[in-house]
């Protein structure tokens, strides 16, 4: 058997050569996912993002242990950041999750972001869908906290909880740093540090005065110690609510469409972006156009607009 029919059958280790040949983009994957899509759609999606050290990856065990309990397959995707110099990870994260069963009811991936901008590594949409396909309930999409940026979690997931920690400052600050905008639940964790409960006060009354429509969705603030486990259960509760009410009022599928009409016309853009830059490369001498911008006879808006024209309109 092939790849593809030995993942069908539930063989982890073609589930894991599957994720290798998507996040590396070896030849064939477009084919392979291809077929994957039209068996995904099942799985809810859940993403955990918010600045360093907010104990992200603690939570993410708690919930883990909590779904598993419940008798529901978990697939886990941590994206660490990577190394400037190597490219590389550390993917530490691994060794944290080894308390977890392995009889395939948990399957845990770390990847590494790869210089993505957004919080999330380029692959991470293609490697989510590979778990759905798979036939896990719930897939956990860890990202690495990169603040400002840190919004493409939106367009990978169903809900999304924002986790800081009371050192994280001010509701101003959180605001400031886009992590409020994208929030479907709040999460201040480490809870038993001095200034928790002033920094949730804070989170609530900023929250409350955002304008919202009459019947959106009313983000809850919650505090937790993930290290001991405690109101796991409370987030646990609210994630529940949140896809109930997403589900009755169509913001479920509403969301999901809108995610499938950006993944099409993001391939499109990377397409004829790439095919566009290809032409650029084996047609023109950017040295002299360069040198011409250098020495004051052009600019690099008059430049790219006579190269827009001859190479993009022809």
């Amino acid at each position: 058997m092939d790849l593809l029919d030995r993942f069908l059958l539930g063989d982890i280790r073609a589930l894991s050569r599957m994720i290798t040949l998507v996040e590396n983009r070896v030849e064939g994957y477009r084919e392979a996912l291809g077929q994957l899509y039209r068996k995904a759609g099942r799985a809810v999606k859940i993403g955990l993002t918010g600045p360093p050290g907010a104990g992200k990856s603690s939570l993410v065990n708690c919930l883990v242990s909590q779904l598993i309990d419940e008798g529901v397959t978990v697939g886990v995707v941590a994206v660490d950041p990577s190394s400037p110099f190597t490219g590389g990870a550390l993917l530490g994260d691994r060794v944290r999750m080894s308390e977890f069963p392995t009889d395939g009811q948990v399957y845990f991936r770390s990847m590494a972001s790869r210089g993505a901008t957004g919080g999330l590594s380029a692959a991470t949409d293609n490697v989510s869908v590979v778990l759905d396909a798979f036939g896990f309930d719930f897939i956990l999409i860890e990202t690495v906290g990169v603040g400002q940026v840190e919004l493409d979690i939106v367009d990978a997931c169903d809900t999304v909880v924002v986790i800081i920690v009371p050192e994280s400052g001010d509701a101003v600050q959180t605001m400031k740093a886009g992590l409020i905008e994208v929030a479907d639940i709040m999460v201040v964790n480490k809870a038993d540090r001095q200034g928790a409960e002033s920094v949730a006060a804070e989170l609530k009354y900023t929250l409350h005065l955002r304008k919202i429509a009459k019947d959106a969705w009313t983000v809850p603030v919650l505090t937790t110690q993930a290290n001991q486990g405690i109101n796991v259960d409370k987030l646990r509760g609210r994630l529940r609510e949140h896809l109930e009410f997403i589900r009755a009022n169509n913001n479920f599928d509403d969301h999901r469409r809108l995610q499938i009409q950006k993944k099409i016309l993001a391939i499109l853009s990377h397409r004829f972006r790439q095919e566009f830059l290809d032409r650029l490369t084996d047609q023109i001498d950017f040295d002299t156009i360069v040198d011409d911008v250098y020495h004051g006879h052009s600019d690099p808006f008059q430049v790219s607009d006579e190269l827009y024209q001859k190479y993009a309109c022809s």
